[in-house]
């Protein structure tokens, strides 16, 4: 196995580009990058930084957590403040289908947004269910009814599309039900496969045909595998791609959140020691991941971990320890959009958008 597979996303520091982060993003295993809020000043620096990540790699995938409500990264300077999926879901309960075009032009305003500024890929729409629980989800599950959630994601999904960007279904089966946070602890679902696929889960069989892409869970379901989802073939090759007929790409979470580092042991049951993001990055690969993000170690010791976790990563690649699926970067190429954005002047004027600011809840 050789080193030469985009499978990595990473992040950067700034607004600008360091000498090390040019580095970087030209190793032959990073595919792309997740963008944050400190990122961002204002449109004309974004725009002017995406268009510098592009001069170094046309095939740079350029993607950023953009969902609305409380998780989206930018929200000024033009960018529309955009509702929580919750806001769609109780829509729903007045009028069913004037809230499915509300969602289309949701997802039309946030893609073509982001397109303006030359953003590829945003990590939406969650579609997990609120179970009225958990505190990480919350407001951005869309509804409780997997029905609700599955329509109103596709409605989102497809303004997305119009707007020339794929889309990122997220957290496979579905973290909706768990209360821990995957961020800081590693969450437990003890439900049966059965109780899962039909609640939770149903969302990515129902749009197995419409979704570009899926984030799994940092969630362990002990009842199916004792290893988180993004990191069992279990969840993964057998149900997500086996069953479910799934053919876009699969993103891991975060490799750096603590539901990340600490995998069960299959066999037992038990918890190995932390693992290495390397490690961490091997495991998920080697269960179905496509590509996985390592988040926010740009801001420590100057992308120390990152450079550390690229060398490993290479080492064991060369080792033959993971061994990706051969169709993973078709896959990761097929989310780079496949038209030019307007521009954001030609935006504002454009009728598709004007019209789709009107119908935002």
């Amino acid at each position: 196995m050789t080193a030469d597979h985009a499978a990595v996303l990473i992040d950067i520091a700034g607004t600008t580009l360091a000498a090390a982060d040019r580095r970087r993003l030209r190793h032959p295993l990073v595919g792309g990058l997740t963008l944050f809020a400190r990122n961002f000043s204002d449109r004309r620096q974004l725009t002017a930084l995406v268009a510098e990540l592009k001069s170094l790699r046309a095939d740079l995938l350029v993607c950023v957590d953009h969902e609305g409500g409380r998780v989206q990264r930018f929200r000024s300077d033009g960018f529309t403040a955009l509702p929580a999926m919750r806001v769609l879901g109780e829509a729903w309960m007045h009028d069913a289908l004037t809230a499915t075009d509300a969602a289309s032009a949701l997802g039309y305003v946030l893609a073509a947004e982001l397109r303006a500024c030359g953003v590829d890929l945003s990590f939406a729409p969650v579609l997990d269910l609120d179970h009225g629980g958990s505190a990480v989800i919350g407001e951005r599950a869309f509804h409780r009814d997997a029905r609700v959630a599955a329509l109103l994601a596709k409605s989102v999904a497809h303004g997305m599309l119009r707007a020339g960007m794929a889309h990122c279904g997220k957290h496979f089966p579905g973290h909706g039900f768990v209360k821990a946070d995957s961020h800081v602890a590693v969450p437990v679902d003890r439900r049966s496969l059965k109780a899962v696929l039909a609640d939770d889960a149903k969302p990515y069989e129902w749009l197995s045909a419409t979704l570009t892409a899926v984030m799994p869970a940092h969630v362990i379901y002990p009842k199916v595998d004792h290893r988180p989802a993004g990191f069992s073939e279990r969840w993964l090759k057998d149900i997500l791609r086996g069953q479910f007929g799934f053919t876009g790409a699969i993103f891991s979470d975060d490799l750096s959140m603590e539901g990340a580092r600490h995998l069960g042991d299959a066999a037992g049951g038990g918890v190995h020691g932390t693992l290495s993001f390397a490690e961490a990055a091997a495991e998920a690969l080697n269960a179905g991941c496509d590509l996985v993000l390592l988040c926010n170690q740009s801001l420590v010791d100057g992308g120390a971990p990152v450079d550390a976790m690229l060398d490993e990563l290479a080492r064991l690649a060369a080792e033959g320890r993971w061994h990706p699926d051969p169709d993973s970067e078709a896959r990761r190429l097929a989310l780079l959009p496949q038209q030019p954005p307007l521009a954001w002047d030609e935006l504002m004027h454009d009728p598709v958008y004007q019209r789709a600011l009107e119908r935002l809840p």
